[in-house]
Formats: structure tokens, C-alpha cells, sequence
């Protein structure tokens, strides 16, 4: 069956007159204020969009998110009570979250009952409502478009009509129809209806709120990594944006834009990310441009926007989250975890061979301070940082490495996984176990060797998981180790340009 554009347009006519009194055009006073909230995961931009689809077609699962969306509107109510009508609201919203209140004269204006109606109009229920009445059908016969009009009997695969003079038409291809008017209990937007009880008519001002799914937002962050003295140091400058996504079924026009980081508790749908706990509040550099501004709120963060904003419905947005930060210090760590594939179970375990397998990669992490010394110091909400180096051949930038942050205060580290390094690799063995079942203990001991073949020394922090029994003495080591927690210890070496750091350790486990 073949929608006629011409029936949309005489929809969208019949359903202001079928509305008529709910078409509220918006005054001068009128004003909207929108707060996302998101549970979209980081850098997951692509989960929205179906591929091969045309440009801005967004995934039928919908997007992860919700917000609060808040409209001041002046309204015409009569004496006593009175019908409201409202009717460009998100498709999406949740009608038991709407609150209506009148600014003007809360005292004396109160709501009755309320309505969310959402039978919306579309082809097929407009003709099952017009069966037994008379509508148009455009057909092509040869190279010309004619007119068959009739009354309709049927309208499945194909529409019959008998017509004036009692012939029966069947039309199975037809390239338009045509209604005399929008038929009682069909509409064309989502409407919210009140009944309202007023104790004086005339203009009044009144806040409506909801809450409405198919928004959500993130934040992407965008790295420049420049070499320091050595292998291991260097400086990252640091920008952060914001995307947002709406498709909720409605346009918010000259918006005030408020934005939630943290864990809000819903029942339905699921929870967004987890919560930041910290104080204090920072304007970004450009709030004054109307850019964010940070504060702390509850136990969440909320960032402001300092102008407005537009926000067309089925629509993508990017706005720059924080001034960049230059030069901030950072450090590059190479870590190796040679044990491949163990894993710490909890229970005893005396297999001579778990955990004997080798990993050859050393892992590359670049890590920073968020603090306001550097240029940072604002919590930064959870989110994919890409990091990119300069060439100084070309001056291009080229991509070495992304990961993802969680909510991250001031003051605390940021560290971002970038890969595996080509040039530092390692090597782990087991070269003696030993077990008495009777005397309830084992040993085991390792060698660890970490090779490279750059032209200059790298730091690497060899990590080792003791994961055979909670009870456990380091017995020898030929180098210095840390604790860092009741199974883990790390090896700090150095090793030289094109050369090898070897570490032995022997451990006995009791139970």
C-alpha cells in the first residue's frame, strides 16, 4: 500500500482544525530548559546508527538516555473549568512523570484530570476509519492520472470502492488518496490534554515538565601526545566534547541545556553510570562565551551551558565540554603481565602448570594528572579518549591509542590504554615447583625476562599475580618488589638500550 503526500498535507491541516484551541502557537515569554541524562556507553557513537543506512538513520533499538525536559508557556484559560491542549511534546515521553503548574496564580489554578493521547494518525487507521464513507483514489490509465472516487468497502491489500453510478473498483495500485476531513479520536502529534479548574480567565503562565527517553549524551576526548626527555615522559594537551543525540519525537528550540553526570537511580528504564562524589564548582574557560560551567549537585555534577541551544529532533550535536589544556605532564608506563590467561579463583590451587603459559606483549599506558595545576582540575565525566601524536615529518597527526575513562575527580589519575609496544617485549617461565600435601605448602619459582631494543633505557613495571593461595612469602627475588595489594606485586626495572633486565623470584605458599 502506496502513502499519499498529498493525504499528509490534508492530514496536517484537519488535525490543527480537529486540535483546534491545542495548536498553541509560542509567544514571546515561552522558554524551554532540557537536562540529559545518559547511559550511552563511551565512544559507542556507532551503536546508533545502522550500517549502510542513509545518513542520520538512527538504530530501531533506540538510543540509551533519558532527560527532563521543562517549558514555560503563556496560555488562554477560561473562568472555572477549561480544556488544555498541548501538543508538540516528545513522542517518547513518559506521561506519569508530566507535572503541570500554573506560575501565574498557583493558588487559585488547579488540574482535574489529566490525558496523554498518542493514537496517532497514519494511513491504514485512516482507512479503516473511513470505511462505508467517500474517498479519492489517484490511478494511472496509460500515460494520464485519473480520479476514481466512491465509497469505500474494503481496504486490505487493496482498496474497493463502489462508485456513484454502483460499479465496484478494485485498486490495488494507486498513487494518492484523498479525505475530506481527519475522522474523531485520530491525531497527528502526541497530545497532552488537561482539565483544568481556573477561578479567573484570561493569560496565565504555567510550567510543564516530563521526562522523555531517545536523548542521551557523552563526552569525547581528544589527546596530543608530545615525546619527552626520555622514553618514559612527555605532555598531552587535552580537549573535551560533548555529542548528543536526540531522537525523542520532538525539536526543543532555544533550549537551556543542562547536562547530568552521574549514577540517578531509575527503576525503569535501567540505571545511567555510576556517580561522582566531589565538591566545588569551575566555569570553563569559555563560559563566559557561553560555554559549560561545572558544580557539584547532590551526589552528581552537572554542567550548564551558558547560551542556548537548539536540539532538532532526529539529531546529532557536538560543543566543546572544557577549554583544551596544554602541556599538561604526563608519563608513559610499560607494563608486563606475563602470566597468560591466569586468574585469581579464590581456592587453593596446586596445578604445576596453571599459570606457566608466557605473554609476550608489554602493554603501553599513557597517565596524567586531572589537577588544576596543569590546566585541568574539573571532574571529567566518564568517557573515549583518543590520543594522537605529531609527525614532524608532515606535521599530521596520527592515531596511537584509545581507551575509556570513568568518572574521574580532581586531583585523581587518568590513565588510558593505548596497546602493546614493538620494540620492549617479555618473557616469563616457570623453572621449579615443588609441593607437600602433607606438610600443606608449595613454592614455585619464576624467571622473568623483559627485553629492549630501542636506543635509549625504558622504565617497565613487571606486574605478578600470586593467585595459588592467599597465604604467600616471597622467599628470594633478584630485585626489588612492591606489595601493592594481598596478591599482587610489581618489579620496577630499567633496562637499557638494546638491552635485557632478568628477574628470578622464588614463593612458598601455606594453608
Amino acid at each position: 500500500m502506496r502513502t499519499s503526500s498529498l493525504a499528509a498535507g490534508v492530514f496536517r491541516a484537519a488535525g490543527c482544525a480537529a486540535l483546534l484551541g491545542g495548536c498553541l502557537a509560542r509567544a514571546a515569554g515561552d522558554e524551554t530548559a532540557i537536562t540529559i541524562y545518559s547511559s550511552a556507553a563511551p565512544g559507542a557513537a556507532a551503536q546508533f546508527y545502522r550500517p549502510g543506512a542513509a545518513a542520520g538513520a538512527v538504530n530501531p533499538e533506540g538510543v540509551p538516555g533519558f532527560a527532563v525536559v521543562s517549558q514555560d508557556r503563556q496560555v488562554s484559560l477560561a473562568s472555572d473549568r477549561s480544556q488544555l491542549r498541548i501538543t508538540d511534546v516528545a513522542a517518547q515521553i513518559d506521561p506519569t512523570s508530566v507535572q503541570f503548574a500554573s506560575l501565574s496564580d498557583p493558588q487559585d489554578t488547579r488540574v482535574l484530570e489529566q490525558n496523554f493521547q498518542f493514537d496517532l494518525v497514519n494511513t491504514r487507521k485512516l482507512l479503516s476509519k473511513y470505511v462505508d464513507r467517500t474517498v479519492t483514489a489517484q490511478v494511472t490509465e496509460g500515460t494520464q492520472s485519473v480520479d476514481v472516487s466512491g465509497t469505500l468497502l474494503s481496504a486490505g491489500d487493496d482498496l474497493v470502492l463502489r462508485g456513484g453510478d454502483g460499479q465496484i473498483h478494485a485498486l490495488r495500485q494507486y498513487s494518492n488518496l484523498r479525505f475530506a476531513e481527519l475522522p474523531g479520536g485520530l491525531i497527528t502529534r502526541p497530545t497532552l490534554v488537561w482539565d483544568i479548574q481556573s477561578r479567573k480567565a484570561g493569560e496565565q503562565k504555567v510550567r510543564l515538565s516530563y521526562q522523555t527517553g531517545g536523548v542521551t549524551w557523552w563526552a569525547d576526548y581528544n589527546l596530543t601526545f608530545t615525546p619527552g626527555a626520555n622514553a618514559n615522559s612527555g605532555f598531552v594537551d587535552v580537549g573535551a566534547w560533548v555529542s548528543i543525540i536526540n531522537e525523542s519525537g520532538a525539536s526543543y528550540q532555544d533550549a537551556r541545556l543542562k547536562l547530568i553526570a552521574g549514577d540517578v537511580r531509575r527503576v525503569q528504564p535501567p540505571a545511567a553510570p555510576r556517580a561522582l562524589a566531589m565538591s566545588g564548582a569551575r566555569r570553563s574557560a569559555d563560559a563566559e562565551e557561553g560555554g559549560f560551567e561545572e558544580k557539584s549537585f547532590f551526589e552528581y555534577h552537572l554542567y550548564t551551558l551558558g547560551r542556548r541551544v537548539s536540539l532538532p529532533d532526529n539529531s546529532t550535536k557536538q560543543m566543546e565540554l572544557i577549554e583544551a589544556a596544554k602541556h599538561v605532564p604526563a608519563r608513559k608506563t610499560l607494563l608486563y603481565v606475563g602470566q597468560a590467561g591466569a586468574y585469581y579463583g579464590g581456592g587453593l590451587n596446586t596445578e604445576r602448570s596453571y599459570g606457566s603459559g608466557s605473554n609476550g606483549k608489554i602493554d603501553v599506558y599513557l597517565e596524567f594528572r586531572n589537577e588544576e595545576k596543569s590546566g585541568l582540575g574539573i571532574p571529567l565525566p566518564r568517557g573515549l579518549m583518543r590520543v594522537s601524536q605529531l609527525d614532524p615529518a608532515d606535521h599530521g597527526l596520527e592515531f596511537i591509542g584509545e581507551d575509556v575513562i570513568d568518572h574521574t575527580p580532581k586531583n585523581e589519575r587518568v590513565l588510558v590504554k593505548l596497546g602493546s609496544s614493538f620494540d620492549v617485549v617479555g618473557e616469563r617461565r616457570q623453572v621449579d615447583f615443588s609441593l607437600d600435601s602433607k606438610a600443606k605448602w608449595m613454592e614455585e619459582e619464576i624467571e622473568i625476562k623483559v627485553r629492549n631494543h630501542k636506543t635509549e633505557p625504558v622504565d617497565v613495571l613487571v606486574k605478578e599475580t600470586l593467585f595459588r593461595w592467599t597465604n604467600w612469602t616471597v622467599k628470594s627475588s633478584t630485585a626489588t618488589y612492591e606489595k601493592a595489594d594481598a596478591r599482587n606485586i610489581y618489579f620496577p626495572v630499567t633496562v637499557a638500550p638494546d638491552g635485557e633486565q632478568t628477574i628470578r623470584y622464588r614463593v612458598r605458599y601455606t594453608w
